[in-house]
C-alpha cells in the first residue's frame, strides 16, 4: 500500500484525476439530458472546442459531436439571452445580427434580425429549430453556416486521459440533406453521427453546412436540424419534426412528474429552487429495464453510480419512492457474484459504477462494471429497509431478500476481512485508492497531513453498516424471521459499542475520520462525523458535541459545512474533498441534526444551503462549491470542474425539507407522521400536493408558528391516517 500512498501525493499520478489546466470556457454552459444522451452547449447554443473542451453531444460515454457553431456570414451572432426552460426539456437562445457589411458598406444594421435557436434531446438525437425574423424595413439577403466536427472521444479522453491508439475516423459522407460522420473504434464497433437539415443546405463541405435565404420585412425563415448518435447496438431512430418531438417530451415529463409530491410555499425563491431541483432530477433519471435510475452527474458521471443512486433514493424517498425502487432493483440485478480483483468485485458487493464507452469495452479503464467502493453495499441494505417502511411493499422485499442476505454476507466477510467488527477497504485494483464518498487520493489522512495506509475503516461506513443491520433486522421481523432479526440487532448494538470506543476522540470532540491499517485513528475534524448522526450510531451525549462542532466557524462557512475543518493540515477551500462544501453531505448532516433534536443547528444549515442556491444560475446546486467563508454581497465560489447538475445535490432539498417536518410515512400502517415539525424562517406556509401512501393520496397545508407547525388536510382520497406529534 505504501507506494500507492506516495503516488497519491501528486494529482498527475492519480490515474483518474480530472485534468483542468484552464477553467471552463463559459461558466454559463447549458445542459440537456435524455436517457443515455446528454449535451453541453455554451450560452449561444454552440458547441466549441474551448476551455476544458467539455462541450459536446455525448451518447453512451462517447462524444458524437465536438463542434457545432452557427455563423452569420463570417461573424458570430450577438448574444441576447438564453435559458433552459423550467422543465428542462428545451434550450432557447435569443441572438441578433452584428452589422453586416457588403463592399465596405453596412447593408444590414445591427439588431435587424432576431435569431431564435430552440433545441431538445430525444431518442439519442439532438433536434434544433432555427427561426430568423427580419425586423428591418428592407428585404435582407442572409447567409449562415453551421460548422461541425465529431471527434468520437471517449469521455475519459475528454477528462484528460491519453490513449496510445485510437480507432479510425472516416471521411465525411455528404448526403442530399446533410452529412454523416463515422468512426470505427478499436472495440470493433461503428459509431456514426448523422446530421440532417430541412430545408436542405445550399452547400455541404467536409466541415460546414451553408444556407442562404431572402427575407422580406417582417418575414420569418425556419430551418430544422437533427444530429443523431448511431451505434451498432441500436436501430437508427426515425426523425420527426421538432414540434412533434417537443409535444412527446412534454407528455412524457408530465407523466413522470406525477411520481413526485408537489411542493409550493409562500417564498417564491424557495419555489423556484424546489421546482428546478425536481425538474433537474427528472432529467437526470434514466429509465432502465428495472425502473427509474438517477444518473450521477453531467458531464463526468452521467451513468449509473451505486452510491449516488442510493443516497438520491434516500433523499427523495418520502416524495417519490419509485426512484428508490428502481435503484434497488437495478443494483440487485448487477450485484457481484464472484471475486474479480481487477474490478474490486466480491460476492454480495454492490456496484460502484458502469461505463459504456470504447475505453471501458477495451479494458483501458476498469469501469465497464466496477465495484470499488466500501459503502454502496451498506447503503443498499439501508435503503431497502427505509423503502419498506415508506411503502409496505412486501413483494419487492421478498424479491430482494436473497440480494440483501448476500450483501449482509459481504459485510461480515469480505467487508470485514480481519474480523475486528469494522467495515474496511484496501482496494485490490489500481483504480481508486480511496473508496468512500471522499474518494480523492488525498482525502483520507492523519492530522500531520500524512496519507493513511490501508486497510481503511471510514467513520461514515461504520455508521451506514449500523443502520444497515438495524434495517435488515426490521425486515426480518416483517418477513417472520425473528431469530435472524434478533441476531442482526445484537450485531448492530455491538458495532455501535465498538464504534464509540475506537472512533471517538476527546481532544477533537468528534469522531475520527477513519482508522488506518494499524487501527490508528485519523484525528481529523471532518464532516464524515455528521453521518454518524444521520444513521443514529452516535450516543446522545456525543451527538450533542458533534452538532456543536460542525456549526463552529472552522466548519460552517455561512453557506454550509466544509468537508474538513479549516484547522486541518490539508485544508484547502478549493480542493475537491478537503475543504469544499457538498450539498448532499450537508443534507445528510442536517437530517442527522433533526434526528437528534438539534433543530436550531439544522435550520441554520438548511437556511445556508437555501441561500447558497439563490446565487446559483437557475438556483441549481452543483456537485460542490468552494469552502470560502461567506462574504457580504458575494455568493459562493464555484468549483471549476464540478458536475452541474448532480443528482444527489438536486435531491438535497427533498431530504432537508422532509427532515425539518419530521416526516415519516408508514406504508404498512397507512400513516403519515409529523414528528415535532418545524420550518425555517424563510418558509411561513407550505402546501404538499399528491403525497401518496399506497393507493391513498393527500394534499396538506402547513403553516409555521413560533413553536412549530400546524397541518391542515386539503384533500384526502383513500384511507390514510395523519398524525402530528409536537
Amino acid at each position: 500500500m505504501e507506494p500507492r500512498a506516495r503516488a497519491a501525493e501528486s494529482p498527475e499520478q492519480d490515474e483518474y484525476y480530472i485534468h483542468s489546466a484552464v477553467s471552463l470556457a463559459d461558466d454559463h454552459t447549458r445542459v440537456l439530458k435524455e436517457g443515455d444522451t446528454f449535451a453541453i452547449f455554451d450560452r449561444y447554443g454552440d458547441i466549441r472546442p474551448l476551455g476544458l473542451r467539455e462541450q459536446g453531444l455525448y451518447h453512451e460515454g462517447t462524444r458524437f459531436l465536438s463542434r457545432f457553431e452557427l455563423r452569420l456570414g463570417l461573424s458570430r451572432p450577438l448574444f441576447l439571452s438564453s435559458t433552459v426552460h423550467e422543465d428542462d426539456l428545451m434550450l432557447a437562445v435569443d441572438l441578433t445580427n452584428p452589422d453586416i457589411e457588403r463592399n465596405g458598406v453596412v447593408s444590414v444594421r445591427r439588431g435587424s434580425l432576431h435569431i431564435l435557436r430552440m433545441r431538445l434531446l430525444r431518442d439519442s438525437t439532438a433536434q434544433e429549430r432555427l427561426r430568423i425574423v427580419n425586423y428591418s424595413l428592407d428585404p435582407v439577403e442572409i447567409n449562415f453556416s453551421l460548422t461541425f466536427d465529431a471527434d468520437f472521444a471517449d469521455l475519459f479522453e475528454v477528462r484528460g486521459r491519453r490513449r496510445p491508439r485510437r480507432g479510425e475516423r472516416l471521411p465525411p459522407e455528404p448526403r442530399p440533406d446533410g452529412v454523416r460522420l463515422s468512426y470505427r473504434g478499436l472495440d470493433g464497433l461503428w459509431r456514426r453521427t448523422l446530421i440532417e437539415c430541412q430545408p436542405k443546405p445550399q452547400r455541404i463541405s467536409a466541415s460546414a453546412l451553408s444556407f442562404s435565404a431572402r427575407l422580406a420585412p417582417k418575414e420569418e425563415g425556419r430551418w430544422e436540424f437533427s444530429v443523431s448518435c448511431e451505434t451498432e447496438r441500436q436501430s437508427p431512430r426515425k426523425s420527426i419534426p421538432f414540434g412533434k418531438a417537443l409535444s412527446q417530451l412534454i407528455l412524457k415529463r408530465e407523466s413522470e412528474r406525477a411520481d413526485f409530491c408537489g411542493v409550493r410555499s409562500s417564498n417564491q425563491q424557495f419555489n423556484e429552487w424546489f421546482a428546478r431541483s425536481r425538474a433537474d432530477l427528472q432529467m437526470m433519471i434514466t429509465r432502465l429495464p428495472e425502473g427509474p435510475y438517477p444518473y450521477a452527474g453531467v458531464p463526468w458521471y452521467s451513468t449509473v453510480f451505486g452510491r449516488d443512486g442510493l443516497i438520491t433514493g434516500l433523499e427523495t424517498l418520502w416524495s417519490s419512492p419509485e426512484i428508490a425502487r428502481g435503484v434497488l432493483l437495478h443494483l440487485a440485478a448487477t450485484q457481484a457474484r464472484s471475486v474479480q480483483p481487477e474490478l474490486d468485485a466480491e460476492p454480495g458487493k454492490i456496484l460502484h459504477e458502469t461505463r459504456l464507452g470504447e475505453m471501458a469495452a477495451l479494458g483501458e479503464i476498469p469501469f465497464a462494471r466496477y465495484y470499488g467502493n466500501v459503502d454502496s453495499t451498506l447503503l443498499f441494505v439501508l435503503l431497502a429497509g427505509a423503502y419498506f417502511e415508506r411503502t409496505g411493499d412486501r413483494p419487492l422485499i421478498e424479491r430482494l431478500w436473497p440480494h440483501i442476505e448476500l450483501a449482509l454476507g459481504w459485510m461480515d466477510g469480505y467487508g470485514d476481512a480481519d474480523g475486528d467488527g469494522f467495515i474496511e477497504y484496501s482496494g485490490r485494483s489500481s483504480a481508486l485508492l480511496n473508496q468512500g464518498w471522499k474518494d480523492s487520493s488525498d482525502a483520507i489522512f492523519h492530522a500531520d497531513g500524512r496519507l493513511a495506509k490501508g486497510p481503511i475503516a471510514l467513520c461514515e461506513a461504520q455508521a451506514y453498516a449500523y443502520g444497515a443491520k438495524l434495517a435488515a433486522a426490521s425486515l426480518c421481523s416483517a418477513l417472520g424471521q425473528e431469530r435472524r432479526g434478533l441476531e442482526l440487532s445484537l450485531q448492530a448494538r455491538r458495532a455501535q459499542e465498538a464504534f464509540e470506543r475506537a472512533f471517538w476522540s476527546e481532544p477533537l470532540g468528534l469522531y475520527a475520520l477513519a482508522l488506518d491499517g494499524r487501527k490508528r485513528p485519523c484525528l481529523v475534524r471532518s464532516s464524515n462525523a455528521g453521518h454518524a448522526l444521520y444513521s443514529g450510531i452516535a450516543s446522545p451525549g456525543r451527538a450533542r458535541r458533534v452538532a456543536s462542532a460542525l456549526l463552529d466557524e472552522d466548519f460552517f462557512t455561512g453557506w454550509g459545512i466544509r468537508t474538513v475543518s479549516d484547522r486541518e493540515s490539508r485544508f484547502n477551500p478549493m480542493s475537491y474533498h478537503n475543504g469544499s462544501v457538498w450539498p448532499h453531505d450537508n443534507a445528510l448532516i442536517a437530517a442527522g441534526l433533526f434526528r437528534y433534536g438539534y433543530r436550531e443547528q439544522a435550520l441554520r444549515l438548511f437556511s445556508g444551503i437555501f441561500e447558497a442556491s439563490t446565487f446559483m444560475e437557475f438556483q441549481r446546486l452543483p456537485e460542490l462549491f468552494c469552502g470560502f467563508r461567506r462574504r457580504d454581497g458575494a455568493g459562493p465560489t464555484s468549483y471549476p470542474v464540478a458536475c452541474n447538475p448532480q443528482a444527489w445535490s438536486l435531491a438535497a432539498v427533498f431530504l432537508m425539507l422532509g427532515a425539518s417536518l419530521g416526516l415519516r410515512i408508514s406504508g404498512a400502517e397507512r400513516r403519515i407522521l409529523f414528528q415535532q415539525p418545524i420550518l425555517p424562517d424563510f418558509l411561513d406556509e407550505l402546501v404538499l400536493t399528491n403525497l401518496r401512501v399506497d393507493n391513498a393520496v393527500v394534499d396538506l397545508a402547513l403553516r409555521r408558528y413560533r413553536m412549530g407547525v400546524t397541518v391542515h388536510v386539503l384533500r384526502r382520497q383513500g384511507r390514510v391516517e395523519i398524525v402530528i406529534v409536537k
